[in-house]
């Protein structure tokens, strides 16, 4: 049995006459009977009863009707899905990306998306949440990979949870708070903070203020910078501490020192953003990526 006998028979059924359905398909009244009648002795029983003047289904042919439906409508979304990763498979995928806290799941989820679409040329930008924001909503962007922002960030964007990073205190080795087990508000307080800046990282900013809240502690911030590899640089000199996720650790190594904070405050909450019409199948195939990376990272360290 051929898809080409499926569509002779719902032509012919829907129409209840293999002339009109001999027009709809460009063949001649003669092939579209043939090919019915090969058909139903293939399948070894009636699809139609016939009469001089009429055509009508029997209660298998309306039963196989409904399946032979379904079976063209999933073949043509298969070729769509086809020709959707063809058309894909030699483009670029522009993702922007957060570098500190995207440090861990960014190198498995580019080696697992290579393995999925390799023609396809992933390319990255290094921005802050704003320009993230606007490149998206843009069209620049197909996606990024960020720190979530507000809710009147997101108009017009779907957020997707990916991980979660916990929170600490960044500091050069020599720091008088290197020797301590964990850092609270309070004693930050007493130290110049170095942060991002706040019209870049707006959600840094609101993370701030509600590491504090409900505290007498206020920071004293002494820098901001647009970028973490200013920053970084900023702490390791010793300008101050910064309060940074702990995936700092894969851009930093030794050069700073990571206490925790105490109580533990909520951890930043790391996903992947895109218009809310919906992801290009390139797009799509990279969120699967991450997911995976992120998948078995967990399982690898419990």
């Amino acid at each position: 049995m051929e898809l080409r006998h499926l569509r002779y028979f719902v032509a012919v059924a829907e129409s209840e006459n293999v002339s009109k359905a001999a027009l709809q398909l460009h063949v001649s009244q003669p092939a579209v009977s043939r090919q019915v009648r090969d058909l139903e002795q293939e399948l070894g029983f009636q699809l139609f009863v016939r009469s001089a003047k009429s055509l009508h289904l029997t209660e298998a042919g309306r039963i196989f009707l409904q399946e032979s439906q379904a079976v063209l409508q999933r073949a043509e979304e298969a070729v769509k899905a086809g020709q959707a990763v063809a058309a894909a498979s030699l483009g670029e995928l522009h993702i922007g990306y957060a570098p500190s806290p995207t440090a861990r799941m960014l190198p498995p989820t580019l080696r697992a998306f290579q393995e999925r679409l390799p023609r396809v040329r992933v390319r990255l930008h290094d921005l802050s949440t704003e320009e993230m924001l606007a490149g998206v909503q843009e069209g620049k962007l197909q996606m990024a990979l960020i720190v979530r922002p507000n809710r009147a960030s997101l108009r017009g964007l779907h957020f997707e949870e990916l991980a979660r990073d916990s929170m600490c205190v960044a500091m050069a080795p020599d720091h008088a708070f290197a020797r301590l087990r964990s850092v609270t508000p309070a004693q930050l307080a007493t130290e110049p903070l170095i942060t991002l800046t706040r019209k870049d990282y707006p959600e840094y900013h609101e993370y701030l203020a509600s590491l504090f809240a409900g505290t007498n502690a206020k920071p004293k911030i002494a820098e901001e910078h647009d970028s973490a590899s200013s920053l970084i640089a900023a702490v390791e000199s010793g300008c101050g501490v910064a309060i940074m996720g702990q995936s700092l650790i894969c851009s930093v190594g030794q050069r700073l020192k990571l206490v925790p904070l105490s109580p533990a405050p909520e951890p930043l909450v790391l996903g992947a953003i895109w218009l809310k019409k919906g992801l290009t199948e390139p797009a799509r195939r990279f969120l699967e990526s991450a997911q995976e990376a992120i998948a078995k990272n967990a399982t690898g360290s419990s």
